[in-house]
């Protein structure tokens, strides 16, 4: 007969106990901002969404929806005219289906390329020579590759709503390594290049600029929640390493320009 194994030990047993708990609080979601209840950010969004005169709609890549930092959910949130489709692409129907007149102005969010030029956000509130009212904003929400992706399929429906491409007032470079949202303070996704901004924060920028009343104070409000999700996630997760092919970019064109 083989020998019985020792029972374990009252001291191994206590910490595979505590271990448990840890992992069913980490996976405890909290039933508002539907976040892990260890990062829940109830304390720092608006018990009642902030009204916008902007009409925000986020199309949503089925794959970052998945993503555990993805900020895109959270506006739904903080705004009240936050309408999300979970899509590849923008239809037809998303834009019909909203209570806003057909004749409002539609505008979406995505820096210029060769060939498909952008309005600067300052630039397109100056072109319009009066308050930005009943506006409707396009946000394409993945990642870049997938963002390029959706908005090109998307260009039927954009041109034929008439809908303006607009940037935010940064510069963008793709051969440049993509900065953090606060440099050293985020620690948790690197952007693919220079010029590109998370989601949550693209939408906070441009609310500041189109908004005709509280910008600021919209801005403010939803850069705040940003900074607290960033503070409250880098204690659970490791920092993001550069990717490597960005960094070789990065270290080529250091050496052209020494």
């Amino acid at each position: 007969m083989e020998p019985e194994s020792p029972p374990p030990s009252s001291s191994s047993s206590s910490s595979t106990s505590q271990a448990e708990q840890q992992q069913q609080q980490r996976r405890q979601i909290c039933g508002h901002c539907e976040r892990p209840k260890p990062v829940c950010l109830c304390h720092v969004i608006p018990t009642t969404p902030i009204i916008t005169s902007t009409h925000i709609l986020i199309v949503h890549h089925p794959l970052e929806s998945q993503h555990k930092l993805n900020t895109a959910r959270l506006l739904s949130k903080t705004l009240h005219h936050v309408t999300t489709h979970l899509s590849r692409k923008l239809l037809r129907s998303h834009l019909t289906h909203t209570h806003q007149s057909p004749s409002s102005t539609t505008i979406y969010l995505f820096p210029p390329s060769p060939g498909s030029p952008a309005v600067g956000l300052s630039e397109f509130k100056q072109s319009l020579n009066s308050d930005v009212r009943n506006l409707r904003l396009v946000v394409f929400d993945g990642t870049w590759k997938h963002a390029k992706e959706m908005v090109k399929a998307s260009q039927g429906v954009l041109e034929g709503f008439g809908a303006i491409r607009v940037c935010l007032d940064l510069d963008v470079d793709e051969n440049s390594r993509g900065e953090t949202i606060y440099n050293d303070e985020l620690l948790l996704r690197k952007e693919p290049f220079k010029g590109c901004v998370t989601t949550f924060e693209a939408v906070a920028r441009c609310l500041r600029v189109v908004e005709p009343d509280n910008g600021e104070e919209i801005e403010r409000i939803l850069i705040g929640i940003l900074r607290e999700m960033v503070k409250l996630q880098a204690a659970f997760l490791k920092p993001v390493k550069p990717r490597p092919k960005l960094l070789k970019i990065s270290k080529q064109n250091q050496f052209k320009t020494s």
